[in-house]
């Protein structure tokens, strides 16, 4: 809405990879595949996704698997446990907790998972033409 307030020049050779949808890795466990599947499948409604960020969306996920668990052993055992010495400390489940919420967040940020990165990504209209036609095989 504001244009380019910083009067940056734009970058009119940005590379443009293909929309496509990358095949979700092995080394991910079932909930982390989970998460893998609903944000590829919303990614790619939305034509944001290639096989370039398949690293990038495998550690969103991964974070996402182990917060997860983390949260679970939170819920279960609260935010302060019984040392070994008998005395009340922060459980170690919160720290992982928020170390994987970290990892998400700056991640989120480069997906457009956050309502204000979200802000800041543009998709081309329906009916605008591709860069490039193909057709004759120039550049």
């Amino acid at each position: 809405m504001t244009g380019n307030p910083g009067k940056r020049p734009l970058n009119l050779h940005e590379p443009r990879p293909e929309p496509a949808l990358p095949e979700c890795p092995p080394e991910l466990n079932s909930v982390a595949k989970r998460e893998w599947m609903r944000l590829t499948g919303e990614l790619s409604k939305l034509g944001l996704i290639t096989h370039l960020d398949r690293g990038a969306l495998a550690t969103y996920c991964g974070a996402y698997a182990m917060w997860a668990e983390a949260m679970e052993q939170i819920q279960k055992f609260g935010t302060m446990v019984k040392s070994p010495t008998g005395y009340p400390i922060q459980s170690p489940y919160l720290a992982i907790a928020n170390r994987q919420a970290e990892i998400m967040m700056r991640i989120a940020s480069e997906f457009g998972f956050t309502p204000a990165s979200r802000s800041r990504i543009s998709l081309p209209s329906q009916d605008q033409l591709p860069l490039f036609d193909g057709d004759d095989g120039e550049i």
